[in-house]
This record gives structure tokens, sequence and C-alpha cells, in this order.
């Protein structure tokens, strides 16, 4: 059922609105989220709305405020703590990695930590090495956490609910290039589920395998492809730890082919754990080698030219498509 246009911005607000509304347990802290609306507008009005005990303004210490919410999260509230970047979110990593993600273990099943980090992230207007990263390999690579990556409007908008019910911490990744980006959102009648990846487009010839900023690229390049007569599945991972092999595996199976896109640097990264695992788990269904189109392996300039020509593009992934089925039909 479709929905109104709505930007990404907006349904990341309209995501907070509701579970605040919903939960008087539920309180949201972090960097200028409350008299100043939020770094990126997001929590515009929220301050008002509920005020200072649900939305709190906090010092600039990532440290500081993350560990806030952990002790907040162990004693029975529902935090959502915002990280203004990506790149902020390394002075909070001793929090989030050696005590959110560990408690529930160190503790013998004890206690849980029912947090939720919210963070900006990936490449596009122009924000240069600053605060331009995807990371979420790096946050998916440690146990304890579930990481989320909102690549959608419908997931931005619908994730932080069920997000919030779980018992454990969850990072959700945000995206900046995407905040002013007007879509038709889907009007759900329930919560969605946030353990599996999504096809986002059926297709018999080739998986494009992806996330984040990476699926209406993906998606983009799709339908150019179908104009040529080749029907690209795209998958969008939507979980990065714990993946969801059988949705993976599935699509891998049908189309018997793979293409890998993401804006974080190839080396060690989402792409090269799901390539991986294709190996391990669907060789004898490939027909064709797994690839990869990644981010350049460079920190991520500010000239809006060189910073397209750092990430994957639409045309890019036509190219690479077109290739990998022209080799494949010699």
């Amino acid at each position: 059922m479709a929905g109104n246009l709505v930007t990404y911005r907006e349904c990341i607000k309209q995501a907070i609105r509701e579970v605040l509304l919903g939960d008087e347990r539920v309180f949201m802290m972090g960097e200028d989220v409350g008299h100043y609306g939020g770094a990126f507008a997001v929590s515009k009005n929220l301050l008002q709305e509920f005020g200072p005990e649900r939305i709190m303004d906090t010092p600039l210490s990532e440290a500081g405020f993350v560990g806030a919410g952990i002790g907040a999260a162990l004693g029975g509230m529902r935090p959502i703590v915002e990280i203004m970047t990506v790149n902020f979110s390394l002075l909070a990593l001793d929090q989030i990695a050696n005590n959110a993600a560990t408690l529930l273990h160190m503790s013998g099943g004890q206690f849980n930590v029912p947090l939720v980090i919210r963070m900006s992230a990936g490449i596009g207007r122009q924000l240069a090495a600053q605060h331009s990263h995807s990371w979420e390999p790096l946050f998916a690579h440690l146990p304890g956490l579930r990481i989320l990556s909102a690549g959608t409007h419908e997931d931005a908008r619908y994730m932080l609910a069920p997000a919030l019910l779980d018992p454990d911490p969850v990072i959700i990744f945000e995206y900046t290039s995407l905040l002013n980006v007007e879509k038709e959102l889907p009007v759900h009648a329930g919560s969605i589920d946030i353990s599996k990846a999504r096809v986002r487009r059926e297709g018999k010839d080739i998986s494009i395998i992806t996330y984040g900023t990476g699926v209406y690229k993906a998606l983009t390049a799709a339908e150019e492809l179908a104009q040529a007569g080749m029907e690209a599945e795209v998958v969008d991972l939507r979980i990065l730890r714990p993946l969801d092999d059988e949705t993976i595996m599935a699509s891998v199976a049908k189309t018997n082919r793979a293409l890998l896109v993401e804006d974080a640097s190839r080396s060690v990264s989402v792409s090269s754990e799901v390539s991986a695992r294709i190996m391990e788990k669907c060789f004898y269904e490939l027909d064709a080698p797994v690839q990869r189109l990644c981010g350049a392996e460079v920190p991520i300039p500010y000239p809006k030219h060189l910073e397209d020509a750092a990430v994957p593009q639409p045309a890019q992934i036509v190219s690479m498509v077109k290739s990998i089925l022209q080799h494949d039909r010699v």
C-alpha cells in the first residue's frame, strides 16, 4: 500500500516521534538534538513536544553520553542515543565495543543492554574526510551488536520501533546523502522484520547485493539494464550483523551470478564477508565468479567530482553487470 511522497529526513523524524509516543521509557539523547533540532534537522520541534527529560542535549562527549545510555538501558529505560556522524563514534568505541556489546556475555546472561544507537554515515554532500565514512564493516565485526542499515525510506521510517524491542544493543546507520531525497513511503500495518534482507527488485540474470546508499543506485542501474534486456535482482542486506544468509543464497541460486556493491572500501568490507559466504555455501550454483564494486581506498575527497569518483555510481554498476553477463554468454 503506497503513501505520500516524503523525505528520508522526515521518515526518521516520524519513527522517533512514534516510539516516543508509544513508550514512556523511550528518550533520545545526543549533541544538538534538542534546542537546535538536530544537526540534520531530524529532531526539529521534538523538544517542544516531549520536553527536556525525553529529548536531551548532551555535552560534546561521545564516550560520556553513550555510557550514560548504556547505564539507562541497564536501569530499565529504552534510550535512543544519536551520534551526530559516524566519525564521532570512534570517541565512543570503548563504550560500544567493551561495554554495550559484551555485558550480556560477561554477566553470564544476567544483564541485557536494550540500547539503540543512531548514527549518520555514508559519502555525499561534500563533507570530505572529516565526516564522510562508511564504517559499517568496522561495527559489523563486533559480536554482541545488531547492525542495521537504513538504505531506503521504508527502513528509515520503520526500523526504529522493532530495534527498540530488541533486548540487546542495536546500531542503525542512516545516510546523510539521502536526507532530502523524496520517495513514496509504503504504509505498514505492523512492524517490519529487522532480521531479514529484502529483495527490492526481482530478476533472473544476476544478483546485485548491496546496502545503504547502494540500494537506490542499484535500483537505478537495474532499470537501465532492463531496457537492455538484462534482469538484475537487487538484494538489500539491511542487517549487516548477523547477515541473512538464507536470502542471499536463495537469490544467488536463482540468478547464478553475483555483484556486490558498497561505498566502503574493498579491503575487509561487508562485501568481503558476503563473497566468502557465497563461495562457501553456493559455489556450485555460480556460473561466473563473484565480483565486487566498492569504494576507492582513499580518504574521501571534498570536490564533488572526486567524491563521486570515490564510490560506486549507477553507470559503473551497469557497466560491470554487462561485462559479467556478456563474458558469461560468449
